[in-house]
């Protein structure tokens, strides 16, 4: 009778791994539609243990600090501001039983992301960063709560995530990643695609020197209907009281929201 070879080219070969288990086949093309799942459910699961029902978004430019020119400075401040603020009254805090409304969610980086963050934590309230993956590696703002501190491979699924629970938008002065965020809320409010939420812009002299808003109205690119998706504040607490007035209620969420 033969003996059998040994069997160490068959258990040493790529096709032998479990397939959850071999990162070159989960990392291939075949399988993106799948990462793009993971990654909707990991950040899906974790916001659901922690209760989280709705939040306000709150964008910015990473370049922000605390110890910049004036603008930069006033910025910083009153998006911590906001962050505790927003917070305290908004239901974050204490909850209703194991849910949280109006948690602070930004992109989990630097600048204004930071100081939003930061004002939730000192008000004693989590608050959620969503990270991505940049070429120079974003690093993660020391305020988020460390278990809803999320990382992205994928701009789409970081978007949906921003947008999917959504209460309202403030978005403070930035570059091209808040305009492109700013862009894609505002296009899902006008085609319907989003809830009537409130878009707070903060600081309307940035706004209205960057953005022709009436250019666009007068070339008939957006209807003058369009003008009323966003509106503007000077302080956290006007940013506060137009979300109020826009029909944000503490401590709840705005309604059905349409599927992403």
């Amino acid at each position: 009778m033969t003996e059998a070879p040994p069997n160490d080219l068959q258990r040493a070969s790529p096709s032998f791994r479990l397939a959850a288990l071999d990162q070159d086949f989960l990392l291939s093309d075949a399988m993106r539609g799948v990462r793009i799942q993971l990654e909707f459910g990991k950040a899906e699961l974790a916001l659901k243990a922690w209760g989280v029902r709705s939040t306000l978004v709150v964008f910015g430019s990473a370049r922000v600090n605390e110890t910049g020119p004036a603008n930069h400075r006033r910025w910083y401040a009153q998006a911590r501001r906001f962050g505790a603020l927003a917070s305290l009254e908004g239901g974050a805090v204490r909850g209703d039983g194991d849910v949280r409304d109006n948690v602070i969610a930004t992109g989990g980086g630097p600048g204004i992301m930071a100081a939003a963050n930061r004002g939730a934590a000192e008000a004693g309230a989590p608050s959620i960063g969503f990270n991505i993956t940049l070429p120079s590696e974003q690093e993660p703002n020391p305020w988020t709560t460390p278990d809803l501190t999320f990382r992205f491979h994928y701009f789409a699924m970081r978007k949906m995530h921003l947008a999917m629970r959504a209460n309202a938008l403030i978005v403070f002065p930035g570059g091209f990643g808040t305009l492109d965020e700013l862009f894609e809320i505002l296009t899902l409010r006008q085609t319907g695609k989003a809830p009537p939420i409130p878009v707070i812009l903060f600081d309307r002299a940035f706004w209205t020197s960057l953005i022709s808003f009436e250019v666009l109205k007068a070339q008939g690119f957006i209807s003058p209907a369009d003008l009323d998706l966003f509106t503007f504040a000077e302080t956290a607490e006007d940013a506060w009281r137009a979300l109020l007035d826009g029909g944000l209620i503490p401590g709840r969420p705005l309604g059905p929201k349409p599927a992403l």
